[in-house]
């Protein structure tokens, strides 16, 4: 099953999405586009889109002259002691409507002390979430999740991390060789989800996407059961090209 690369890629917009925040709020009054466009050197075209993301996550907000100012998204995530409690409120209302977009469980992932650990998800009665029949952190050489997270890690990173969790066969599908699945994370484009084909449990199929914000490792997946595997090209387009907002959030 290929995929091609997105020329959306998250980490492609969101650089470019923080720029114009700061725009934004360095004008108490509100700014035009036309204005943002001339701060930020940015093209109007692109501009329009990022504009009508950021508007849909509600971090700026127009008013009736046309000119954009902070949204409530930000001034919450601003807001002092609240800011942590904020942002996973905020991260758990984007994954929810992004569950609802992919028709999938989706989650969020982090490495953290050398571990693999999903740090939020969102499921439901039609859409649950994978069976952990082993544990996440024994099984990133199988799971989507952990592969993403391992491509997002040097050589030693790596080998650190199976020197503790060694390679062991969960199903057929399984890669067992160290080598093998080195050379699959080498050549894994940046752009291209990551996908497990019932590597990791009989009967799911899942695909990741890093989420690249500073010098964190982490990365935004979907699970699928094996009857609906003919929906996961698209269900993983849709994760690559929705992952801003996530990644924007990680990032602020």
């Amino acid at each position: 099953m290929a995929l091609k690369p997105e020329p959306t890629a998250p980490f492609h917009s969101v650089q470019y999405a923080l720029r114009v925040l700061e725009t934004v709020s360095r004008h108490g009054g509100g700014v035009t586009d036309v204005q943002i466009a001339r701060e930020t050197g940015l093209p109007v075209a692109h501009l329009t889109s990022l504009l009508l993301m950021l508007r849909r996550e509600g971090y700026v907000e127009q008013v009736a002259d046309g000119a954009y100012v902070i949204g409530d998204s930000l001034v919450l995530l601003g807001s002092g002691l609240t800011r942590r409690e904020a942002l996973e409120a905020k991260l758990q209302e984007t994954l929810t409507e992004l569950r609802d977009s992919v028709g999938a469980a989706v989650y969020i992932s982090r490495y953290i002390d050398g571990e693999v650990k999903i740090t939020q998800f969102a499921d439901g009665p039609r859409t649950p979430k994978v069976n952990e029949w082993v544990d996440f952190r024994s099984a990133a050489h199988a799971s989507a999740v952990g592969k993403c997270l391992l491509t997002q890690l040097d050589q030693n990173g790596r080998r650190d991390h199976l020197s503790r969790h060694k390679i062991a066969r969960l199903t057929s599908r399984t890669i067992t060789s160290e080598r093998i699945l080195f050379s699959k994370l080498d050549s894994q484009p940046a752009t291209v989800p990551v996908l497990d084909l019932q590597e990791y449990a009989v009967g799911t199929v899942c695909a990741t996407v890093p989420l690249t914000a500073g010098s964190a490792v982490g990365c935004l997946a979907l699970s699928l059961p094996i009857e609906h595997a003919h929906r996961l090209r698209a269900a993983a387009d849709t994760l690559n090209r929705r992952a801003a907002p996530v990644v924007l959030s990680l990032a602020l």
